[in-house]
Parts: structure tokens; C-alpha cells; sequence
């Protein structure tokens, strides 16, 4: 089965931090046969409202395959991590290759 894992991180966290977190959550979900497909950083961006006294948050996205037990574990380490502000996992038919909407929008934006 395939999943998409949007996450939003407390701003006053580092990148490195971030990456630490990532490879982590990663490290688990291997452990329990499942793989990280697709791994995107959307930067620091404007929460729509204020979450926890924050105004933005460093947003981030997995695309995960594996079976449905590993993504539970994924998504109770999102929960107990003091720095995830929110997350939200969804089980989608399949992952797509090319970047995601936030990086294609960043980069039309930019050219």
C-alpha cells in the first residue's frame, strides 16, 4: 500500500534537526518492511492559522510504501515528537514521480 505523510514542524527547529528526524522515522519504518519512496523538504512557510503560539512552520513530505502496521508506527512517532506541530497521513492508490504541487508551484514561481 502506498501513503503520503505531510508534516509540519515548529519553526525554532533546525534543518539539520529536521533531517535528524527524517532519517529516523525512516530507520523505523524499514525496520517494519515498509520504504520511504519519495522524501521533499517544502521549506519554512506561513501557517494558515496559529498553531501552539506559531505563525509558520517548516513543512515536509514522505511518500511511503509499505504494509499498513509500519505506517501506524510512523504516524504514533509523528504524534509523540515534540516538535511535529501537525501531520496527516493519507493512503493514496499510487506515489507520483515528478515533485509534488508546493515544489512545482516554488519553481514556476521562481522562473
Amino acid at each position: 500500500m502506498f501513503y503520503e505523510v505531510t508534516y509540519v514542524v515548529r519553526p525554532d527547529v533546525s534543518r539539520a534537526d529536521i533531517t535528524k528526524m527524517e532519517e529516523e522515522l525512516t530507520a523505523a519504518l524499514t525496520e517494519l518492511k515498509g520504504k520511504v519512496k519519495k522524501s521533499e523538504y517544502w521549506g519554512l512557510r506561513s501557517l494558515a492559522y496559529r498553531i501552539n503560539k506559531n505563525t509558520k512552520g517548516h513543512y515536509g513530505f514522505m511518500g511511503v510504501e509499505g504494509p499498513a502496521d509500519a505506517v501506524h508506527e510512523l504516524d504514533r512517532l509523528l504524534r509523540i515528537n515534540e516538535n511535529v506541530v501537525r501531520h496527516l497521513v493519507i493512503r493514496v492508490d499510487a506515489l507520483e514521480d515528478e515533485p509534488s504541487a508546493p515544489l512545482r508551484n516554488d519553481a514556476r514561481d521562481a522562473a
